[in-house]
């Protein structure tokens, strides 16, 4: 609901308003009009779960404690940028932040050992970057992904060692052994890339 000082605020404020909408959020103005904000302002915002932005306009005292009554929240500017910009702060807030991958290392498995009871062991040198406990892994077979075939499916480590000591990460340069979760099929010459999955806030509506 926008309500403000003059016809041409109102409009420019309201115009403003609906463009910042996007695919996954939409921004309606259900009601706009200039003067005072007042009772039925807020009535008509808590029935639609709306909030009210008054641009050089206050609302009235009854209106005012209507609102807290109602738990309608009153937006008050006297500057039309600074209402886009946090109406459109907003709209980033509800929207999901994407997920990036970060490829973290790359290990060359060298030998395989199979061992009863646990499975295929990899003997491995780190090629690149790290390895770490918690890092997600797949397995590339002369550069065809092999493991985890299905790419909403993310496999991990089972064990990280270094002179059969566990460890939570081995580095560049060196060698370890490891085994891969629910995954034994693993050959000398096979790759395994390990890699994390970052969250990022959106930063532009486009």
């Amino acid at each position: 609901i926008v309500k403000g000082d003059v016809d041409g605020s109102v409009e420019a404020l309201s115009d403003s308003l609906i463009k910042l909408s996007i695919e996954k959020v939409a921004v309606s103005v259900i009601h706009k009009a200039v003067g005072q904000i007042v009772d039925s302002d807020i009535m008509l915002a808590s029935a639609s779960d709306a909030i009210i932005i008054g641009f050089q306009v206050r609302p009235s005292l009854t209106a005012r404690k209507l609102a807290e009554k109602e738990g309608v929240e009153i937006k008050m500017y006297s500057i039309i940028y600074e209402a886009i910009e946090e109406v459109k702060a907003a709209i980033l807030g509800m929207l999901e932040p994407t997920r990036e991958e970060e490829i973290m290392g790359q290990v060359e498995i060298r030998e395989v050992y199979k061992i009863s009871k646990i499975g295929s062991v990899a003997g491995c040198f780190v090629q690149e970057g790290k390895i770490s406990r918690n890092h997600f892994v797949r397995i590339i077979r002369e550069g065809i992904v092999v493991y985890p075939t299905n790419p909403n499916q993310h496999a991990e480590l089972g064990s990280l060692k270094r002179f059969k000591e566990d460890v939570k990460e081995a580095k560049n340069g060196f060698a370890c052994g490891l085994t891969i979760k629910n995954f034994n099929d693993i050959k000398p010459g096979d790759v395994v890339e390990a890699y994390v999955i970052n969250e990022v806030k959106a930063t532009s509506l486009s």
